[in-house]
């Protein structure tokens, strides 16, 4: 019955771990920097700006101002996305290509050249 428990309850734990780290959703820890209506800005490690939209649904717990330490979780949705031609594929192409007559051409200067009759 113990190992029972032991499987469930490892089970669980790496259960809500995935969900926890889900992609949906980050955090970012650090002194609030600059903070608006509208925005605020958190110096991660003292090196890193991040620069955090808000709006009137952000759940504030506790007096937000600037240097006070703040733990914001936020999501990263697009706006738009915009596909555009890999122009490295065209040129790796071209090369391949070029290689590729190369060898042919080598391969023909190789064979053997009958003997005039």
């Amino acid at each position: 019955m113990n190992k029972t428990f032991l499987t469930l309850t490892a089970a669980l734990t790496l259960t809500a771990a995935a969900f926890a780290a889900s992609p949906d959703s980050y955090q970012v820890t650090g002194p609030i920097v600059e903070i608006t209506d509208t925005k605020i800005v958190v110096m991660k490690g003292g090196k890193e700006k991040f620069e955090i939209a808000r709006t009137a649904d952000s759940k504030v717990t506790g007096e937000l101002k600037v240097g006070t330490k703040v733990t914001v979780e936020y999501s990263m949705t697009a706006k738009t996305i915009e596909a555009k031609e890999d122009k490295v594929k065209g040129a790796k192409d071209a090369v391949k290509d070029a290689g590729k007559k190369a060898v042919d051409a080598a391969k023909d200067a190789a064979k053997p050249v009958p003997a005039p009759k």
